[in-house]
């Protein structure tokens, strides 16, 4: 019987110990799959939001200290997607972002320069000769547009310095504006070429909509123009669709209608006003001033 209770203790209670063990690893087992499918859920829901880190520098005494803010248009509206201060001509910008987006550096309600917020590294240098955003793909590409641009820009101006140099030379006044306009003209052209060329090539991301809505806004109301038509001839969907093209393409349709009386009213112009066909380039940046 002694003999017979070991031989039951050592078969019997094994048994059990294995029950238990496996039951615990059958456990552990679950509650490491559980775990783990957490982390992965996680790991894809983070993912899917990008981060974007901004460095800034500036030599300009007007923006030390200051608080600098990214805005950009949502819904309509412009509101605030991040802000910071400058401190001994520094500034950093970071944070998560679910979708790339056009926004525009900020002093306080004075748009400074736009900035492509997107994955990855960018970099602004301000300084009085000139602005820059680079270090992504999207700004590198952007600030190589607004470059050309600023180039038509300045030849454009020196048209004015011209004229006076040239009148102080005695050229008669008649023989300097023939001159001088079609300079001013073929500026015009380049400059119509090189933003039409800019945001047919990226209607399929936010510069091409970006661009457009820095061109616009030189206008005071919704207008169409030859270059407007030839860019919405051209526009994909994504473009057409994009909510500031769509509402301005509208309104200027609109516009118009009424200005050639098939509509009941017309925009409020103010006396002198003139619809500009061909606007002279203007700069995409805009410095502070001290």
């Amino acid at each position: 019987m002694h003999n017979c209770l070991k031989l039951r203790k050592y078969f019997f209670y094994p048994n059990i110990s294995l029950y238990i063990c496996g039951r615990f690893r059958e456990n552990h087992y679950m509650n490491m799959k559980k775990t783990l499918y957490l982390a992965i859920m996680v790991a894809a829901l983070t993912s899917c939001a990008q981060s974007y880190n901004v460095q800034g520098t500036s030599s300009v005494t007007a923006l030390d200290g200051s608080k600098l803010y990214l805005k950009a248009i949502k819904q309509g509206e412009v509101k605030n997607i991040d802000s910071c201060e400058v401190v001994h001509g520094e500034f950093h910008f970071a944070g998560l972002l679910d979708t790339v987006r056009m926004t525009n550096l900020f002093m306080d309600d004075e748009s400074i320069m736009p900035v492509v917020l997107e994955e990855g590294d960018i970099t602004i240098r301000i300084d009085q000769a000139s602005q820059s955003v680079s270090g992504t793909p999207l700004n590198d590409s952007l600030y190589k547009f607004i470059d050309k641009h600023n180039q038509l820009t300045n030849r454009m101006n020196e048209l004015s310095h011209r004229q006076s140099q040239m009148l102080l030379d005695g050229i008669e006044e008649n023989v300097i504006n023939e001159q001088l306009s079609a300079e001013a003209a073929q500026i015009a052209q380049e400059e119509d070429e090189l933003v039409t060329k800019f945001i047919v090539s990226n209607f399929d991301n936010v510069l091409g909509p970006g661009v457009f809505m820095m061109i616009t806004s030189q206008f005071r109301y919704p207008i169409l123009t030859p270059q407007i038509e030839d860019i919405m001839s051209k526009a994909t969907e994504t473009f057409k669709n994009d909510p500031f093209v769509k509402e301005y393409y509208k309104t200027a349709q609109e516009n118009e209608q009424r200005m050639n009386g098939l509509s009941e009213s017309a925009p409020d112009m103010a006396a002198g006003d003139t619809l500009p066909q061909q606007p002279s380039p203007a700069p995409l940046v805009n410095l502070p001033k001290q």
